[in-house]
């Protein structure tokens, strides 16, 4: 790089000599006392440069004097940083971009930004990110920073990266400058410390002056402990508060105000959640928090759902507080996630995730460079520090992104969570847990992530990915680890399977060992489900099909393995002899095996109960629905705990009454009825297309057709149609295993209104009604009803002949169709003749559904 053209300066001559000159693409930061010290140098930068003909750019993002007034040859651009991080370093990218190179620019005072983001880490990341793009185009950049007001997680990344690292000093009226870092120029006097004169920067060679200036400069010394940085210093100024008595909650200058900035610091930024947090948290809670924090940031929606519902059942039902096992669980701040992205070289990629054109590219690339990427070393040893607080006791690692489990967004299943057995020497369960961490934030960029985020519009919403770490609730019987019984509720129950069944009374979805059996959608088996007003009334009606329908296989911890296993039931406990099995199994005749049925737990125990005023109380704090997750254990005869695991609002769409009209429908106009298995609100309303998947066809298909066939079913989704989609195909939808039915992601039937499961794979094949799994919650989020349809059994009914006659749509849409006449068939009711409408009822409380031509 030349230094040949003289406009690029300082706008000191001095200084300029002092530095050997300004090179394109140098990033200089100044280290101020105050702002003064900054415009000081900044205006004859900013002079020199609209006097030199440059393009002069400022960000005006900090609550300073502006630098800079706009005007010829000198652009402004505000921005709130408050916006979020990506936000805020996506518009000023795009300003450099659109800019192109040889630019001069100023920004604001940096130290701003570690406010607003309470955060050095994140200020560390900006300069990180934007520095070498500046770099690059061969641009000159002014910065500057306050002096002790950042730790070394902000000074050490940003001394690292700049070109330039310049140290200034006011003593007795007059400024001074010191070269702390020049790249690529020297001097024999260049890192002394300068006296400005005028134009001039002379170099002060006298001790005595140099040891009286710096020594009033408040040195931060060799520590790196030594400044606070925004993030401890307000933690400490909340201790300090609490110690001397005078903390006020409703005060704003004796804690009102510093609960509130704690609480958008380390908990929440949404306005809903933290008025929720501002009732049932206290500044001590907040503490606590932070207490068992590694790195900063927030600490993400399901933690933060998780924390607030313990807090909701304690303060208003007192019993529940020998009933509630407590959690010691650790919450790994978001900040950790960015830095290890931008260190990694990762966040490039993530930038081009928020184009909705171009959101899936270079998804695989992202996900190699996290696997190998590697973290800084004071965080390696806070993980150091968990690690030997869980001894070899199992944890599980939890996604909990910032828009997770918040109001209108519950991502269920759209990032992972990963157990860890944590078994082995140390360096195994370090590369395990590592492992599991590198796990979730490569799930964060995977194309179900991605697309519900699409979906949703919020690619451009600032997403972060903290985590939280927690204890598994349970014991070891033999070799096996696992909680005695586990599940999910739902305080509104959207599966009314009887009339006499109160959809406002909540339902549970239960299941022996751990609750993944509950909330991932498991096609080799069963679970119970049971409404909380009627516990007795089961979807089957007698013991056989409840012995056929009932849970068989348990998901735990191998310890000797391990790993994560799915077992037998019967092996499983095999050896677990001070398991209270007769809570849980029922034998007929006695003395025969048992089955899973949990009736003892059920009706000689106030569990039902409590799951009713623990769901109830937490609707009514959260003002809508919500859906939890538990585990619990008994501790001795009839006594128990129940872990929490987490809470968040349930997004019931149309959950009110519907008053379901009665019709005669002909047998020519009926197309479908069934009865039993259907989820979802009443409704009445219209068809304007079925996507229809003949069972008999599908049947004989290979495995790799039916994954093709789910394919075109995905491009079905997205393509126009006249009307309200229903979708009927056989078996599951959603299945992992394509015997059982079409291996469609959700993403692929997203907008289908009504979705029908045809038993008709094979005799045995029964629809779960898997509630509080991660594809039924998508159902009830998005208003879809599912209903399951037994051709043959009682009035159940399909016409095959009006599927199998009517016009079809289907070679043309897709043309890869026609490899399987009549396989999937597309019928629009636009394209019927005579014309006619096709309208649909559902009656959930009485499990009824029509779905008929109407002519008139």
């Amino acid at each position: 790089m030349s230094t040949a053209d003289a406009s690029l300066t300082t706008g000191l001559p001095g200084l300029d000599a002092v530095l050997k000159g300004v090179l394109a693409g140098d990033n200089i930061v100044w280290q101020v006392d105050s702002i003064d010290e900054y415009q000081e140098v900044a205006a004859p930068y900013c002079e020199a440069a609209v006097r030199n003909g440059r393009r002069l750019i400022y960000f005006r993002f900090a609550r300073h004097q502006p630098l800079v007034a706009a005007g010829p040859g000198v652009e402004v651009h505000e921005l709130d940083p408050e916006e979020g991080f990506e936000s805020f370093i996506e518009k000023i990218h795009g300003v450099i971009e659109e800019s192109g190179p040889g630019a001069f620019y100023v920004f604001d005072c940096l130290s701003r930004l570690a406010v607003d983001w309470c955060s050095d880490q994140m200020l560390a990341n900006f300069f990180m990110l934007t520095c070498p793009y500046l770099f690059n185009l061969e641009t000159v950049a002014y910065f500057s920073l306050y002096r002790n007001y950042h730790t070394t997680h902000a000074l050490g990344p940003i001394q690292n990266t700049t070109q330039l690292f310049l140290d200034t000093y006011r003593h007795k009226g007059v400024l001074y400058v010191r070269p702390v870092k020049v790249q690529h120029r020297y001097s024999p006097t260049m890192h002394m410390l300068h006296l400005r004169r005028g134009e001039e920067f002379l170099p002060v060679t006298a001790s005595a002056v140099i040891t009286e200036i710096l020594s009033a400069s408040k040195w931060s010394g060799l520590s790196s402990d030594t400044s606070a940085g925004f993030w401890e210093t307000s933690f400490f100024q909340a201790r300090e508060l609490i110690k001397s008595g005078e903390y006020r909650p409703d005060i704003p200058e004796k804690g009102k105000d510093l609960f509130s900035q704690l609480v958008r610091m380390i908990v929440s930024r949404d306005e809903r959640m933290r008025d929720l947090v501002a009732r049932h948290l206290t500044l001590q809670d907040i503490l606590d928090i932070r207490q068992r924090m590694i790195g900063t940031g927030l600490i993400g929606g399901k933690t933060v759902g998780m924390l607030l519902a313990r807090m909701i059942v304690r303060k208003a039902l007192p019993r529940f507080a020998e009933r509630m096992e407590e959690h010691d669980s650790f919450f790994i701040g978001s900040d950790v996630f960015y830095s290890f992205l931008v260190r990694n070289g990762i966040w490039w990629v993530r930038q081009k995730q928020r184009d909705p054109e171009k959101y899936l590219e270079n998804a695989e690339q992202a996900r190699r460079l996290i696997i190998t990427g590697e973290f800084p070393e004071y965080i390696l040893r806070q993980f150091d520090e968990m690690l030997d607080y869980f001894g070899q006791s199992p944890f599980i690692v939890r996604s909990s992104s910032l828009l997770e489990d918040n109001y209108g967004n519950s991502f269920a299943g759209k990032y992972d969570s990963v157990f860890c057995a944590n078994q082995g020497p140390r360096e195994r369960r370090m590369q395990d847990f590592l492992a599991a961490v590198k796990a979730i934030y490569a799930s964060s960029m995977s194309e179900k992530a991605l697309q519900y985020r699409a979906r949703r519009g919020m690619l451009d919403k600032d997403e972060q990915m903290a985590l939280l770490v927690m204890r598994v609730s349970g014991a070891s019987y033999g070799q096996y680890y696992f909680p005695q019984f586990a599940g999910v509720g739902f305080s509104f129950n959207p599966y009314a399977w009887h009339e006499s069944i109160d959809p406002q009374a909540g339902v549970v979805r239960l299941v022996f060992g751990l609750g993944t059996r509950a909330v991932d959608r498991a096609d080799d088996d069963y679970t119970r489900v049971v409404a909380l007003n009627a516990p007795d009334r089961r979807p089957e009606s007698n013991f056989d099909k409840m012995a056929q329908y009932a849970q068989r296989r348990v998901d735990c911890l191998d310890l000797e393995g391990n790993q994560l296993v799915s077992r037998p039931f019967h092996e499983v406990v095999a050896h677990a002899g001070d398991l209270p099995l007769d809570m849980f199994t029922t034998s007929d005749p006695p003395g025969t095996p048992g089955i899973l049925t949990f009736s003892r737990l059920l009706s000689k125990t106030p569990f039902v109960a409590d799951m009713q005023a623990l769901m109830r109380t937490l609707e009514s704090a959260y003002g809508c629905p919500v859906d939890i997750e538990f585990a619990a254990n008994f501790t001795e005869k009839d006594k128990y705990k129940i872990n929490l695991l987490q809470c968040r609002p349930l997004q019931v769409q149309g959950a009110g009454t519907v008053k379901v009209p009665r019709v005669h429908v002909t047998e020519q106009d009926r197309i479908i009825e069934a009865r039993g298995a259907v989820v979802g609100h009443s409704r009445t309303g219209q068809i304007g297309r079925f996507i229809y998947v003949a069972p008999e066809l599908y049947g004989k298909l290979p495995v790799a057709d039916r994954y093709e066939v789910a394919r075109i079913i995905g491009v079905l989704n997205l393509a126009d149609a006249p009307g309200p989609v229903m979708l009927l195909g056989p078996g599951r939808w959603g299945t992992s295993t394509p015997s059982l039915g079409i291996p469609v992601s959700f993403s692929e039937i997203n907008r289908v209104s009504v979705l029908c499961e045809i038993v008709a794979m094979h005799e045995h094949l029964v629809p779960d009604v898997s509630l509080g799994t991660h594809f039924l919650n998508e159902l009830v989020e998005t208003g879809m009803l599912y209903l399951a349809l037994f051709p043959g059994q009682g009035v159940n009914f399909i016409s095959r002949a009006f599927f199998e006659s009517a016009p079809d749509r289907a070679p043309a849409l897709v043309p890869g169709a026609a490899r399987w006449p009549g396989l999937i068939r597309v019928v629009d009711v636009t394209d019927i003749r005579p014309p006619v409408r096709v309208n649909i009822i559902a009656d959930a409380p009485n499990q009824k559904v029509i779905c008929y031509m109407d002519r008139t």
